[in-house]
């Protein structure tokens, strides 16, 4: 199992953890609530979990530009 974080609006991996040694606890995800853990996180296919984040390049555009932010995939 590996945890992929990938910006939900670029589509840019951002980092991947490998190995099942790290919990759910260890990556925070318990501070979330049920609506965040749906919104925030996913699991592949092949059983891998994909954390939907915002990179620092599309922070960016969408603090410049909050118009983008009613735009389904503003940046892609």
């Amino acid at each position: 199992m590996a945890v992929k974080y990938i910006c939900r609006h670029c589509q840019t991996s951002l980092g991947t953890i490998q190995g099942s040694e790290v919990s759910e606890f260890q990556l925070g995800f318990h501070f979330l609530t049920p609506e965040e853990r749906s919104d925030i996180i996913s699991y592949t296919s092949e059983g891998d979990v994909q954390v939907n984040v915002t990179c620092d390049y599309c922070k960016e555009a969408l603090d410049q530009h909050p118009e983008l932010s009613l735009i389904n995939n503003p940046l892609q």
